[in-house]
């Protein structure tokens, strides 16, 4: 395993551990720190996860569940400084219970561990007043850190803006498809965004610090602006129309999220946190990481320079990571096995084949580019039915896309799907995030026959829970010649359209 060199000013290469490296930050983290000349093991529940990041062969990668410290622990021998980015943002009412869980074992393996730091990124919060309670649990992670024992630094952070970000792509797409906007009063709420780059220069900063330091920091960039000029300055930058915002004191958190994840690919489990967070003014307090973390020769990212650099991103087709890139809540958490028949009880398949009259590569090269922008190849209504029933019951629907329009990685999100497993050229199998009574999966196979000739494979296959899932399937059964069998049909017809010897799906 090789890592970069070690810059001169480093007199040791120190060992960091990256938790919450398949989310949107952690993701983002590791490549910074091995520029920076840190060694890196990450922790992850299911390491196969990580196999297609760029530095997979850079670091060190354990299995590791911040739900047991024993395993917490056993990954953080060694360890000089550990990076707590786990949150349970979106996996249930619950989640403050789960965070405390997690904060708490994370701590106790810290201290027998002897670390020398824990660097910790929460939210930014106002005191004396009644927190959401997303900055509660945020807050009080915090102070079970800072009470472990071990030298802690707890950034403090508002909107982070970045390409892929929650609160970037709620603010992108509220103002894209919104020209004119009835709004909750929280559209006036004074806020303190950051630039990721920002943000990820205050985490990298953080392992240096000296030991005797144990408290938190207020982080955030130079401007401080309400909901309402941050949508008004991104339609500026974005080339878009004036937005016309009208706040009216009858949208509850509760019809905010709802109304948030209809227009937006931001689930209501993930929106209703965050709106409920932009009812507290959070504005920084003190700068006094700059003692520590000294400002940039230019400055501090402003918000306009980090809408601009954010939109490039997404033009140039470089959003490494996502919001998306964590599992739905109640999205299974194991793959299926090998063998489908695995299940002590129902499993129901749908199965289809055909020959298609193109390359395997041909073939292969339009299933990688399948969803997103590129659609399903089969009843749009259908599909976009479906997709507009599981944003009202809170799932993800049809928004989320793809992070690439034509490449694709294990636990990439792709609509209301999640990549499970890539065999190159011969299998993509998705995993269902959408609401549903069981747990459902979608194999899509290129295989040839004894005569040389391609042919296409698809499986759709269903576990269900309870009587409601038996049901499910049964109403939903009749459908599936209309959206599989339309599918099985338009995706070889769009390999066979393709010129001689082309397999890019663009």
């Amino acid at each position: 395993m090789t890592f970069p060199p070690v810059p001169p000013s480093l007199p040791a290469s120190p060992l960091t551990l990256v938790t919450g490296a398949t989310g949107y930050i952690g993701g983002r983290l590791v490549p910074e720190l091995l520029a920076a000349g840190f060694r890196v093991r990450v922790m992850a529940r299911r390491p196969q996860t990580l196999v297609d990041r760029e530095w997979h062969e850079q670091v060190e990668i354990v299995q590791g569940d911040a739900a047991g410290a024993d395993s917490v622990a056993e990954a953080m021998g060694g360890v000089d400084v550990a990076y707590y980015l786990i949150h349970s943002l979106g996996t249930g009412a619950d989640f403050e219970a789960l965070d405390r869980t997690h904060a708490r074992n994370f701590a106790i393996a810290a201290q027998a561990c002897e670390l020398r730091r824990i660097v910790y990124l929460g939210g930014l919060y106002p005191e004396a007043e009644k927190l959401s309670p997303h900055l509660q649990s945020r807050k009080e992670v915090g102070e079970i850190l800072l009470a472990s024992g071990v030298p802690t630094t707890a950034l403090r952070a508002a909107v982070i803006i970045g390409s892929g970000s929650a609160s970037f792509e709620m603010l992108r797409y509220l103002t894209e498809r919104l020209p004119v906007m009835i709004t909750p009063r929280w559209v006036d709420t004074r806020i303190q965004p950051i630039a990721v780059k920002d943000v990820l220069r205050y985490l990298v900063g953080s392992a240096s610090m000296p030991p005797g330091v144990n408290r938190g920091f207020d982080i955030g960039g130079p401007d401080v602006l309400t909901y309402r000029q941050m949508m008004a300055a991104y339609a500026r930058i974005a080339s878009l129309k004036p937005r016309r915002v009208a706040a009216l004191p009858l949208f509850t958190p509760s019809l905010s999220s709802h109304w948030v994840g209809l227009v937006t690919p931001v689930p209501n489990s993930i929106a209703r946190p965050l709106v409920e967070s932009l009812i507290n003014e959070v504005i920084c307090k003190e700068h006094d990481i700059a003692t520590y973390v000294p400002d940039p020769d230019g400055g501090l990212t402003g918000f306009r320079q980090a809408v601009e650099l954010a939109l490039q991103r997404i033009h140039d087709r470089r959003v490494t990571t996502s919001w998306s890139s964590a599992a739905t809540a109640g999205a299974p958490s194991d793959p299926l096995p090998s063998d489908p028949e695995w299940a002590g009880g129902s499993l129901y398949v749908d199965e289809r084949e055909s020959l298609v009259d193109a390359t395997p590569e041909q073939l292969w090269s339009v299933i990688k580019g399948i969803g997103g922008a590129h659609g399903w190849y089969s009843w749009r209504l259908g599909w976009w039915a479906r997709g507009l029933l599981d944003r009202i019951v809170g799932g993800p629907g049809l928004r989320r896309g793809r992070r690439d329009p034509f490449d694709l990685s294990v636990d990439d999100a792709l609509d209301w799907w999640r990549v499970e497993e890539i065999e190159d050229k011969y299998r993509l199998r998705l995993r269902a995030e959408m609401r549903l009574p069981g747990l459902a999966w979608l194999e899509l196979i290129v295989e040839t026959d004894d005569q040389g000739r391609t042919l296409f494979r698809q499986r759709a296959l269903f576990h269900p829970r309870g009587l409601a899932g038996h049901l499910y399937w049964a109403v939903i059964r009749p459908f599936h010649g209309g959206v599989f069998g339309g599918m099985q049909r338009n995706v070889a017809r769009a390999a066979a359209s393709l010129p001689p010897g082309d397999t890019s799906s663009r």
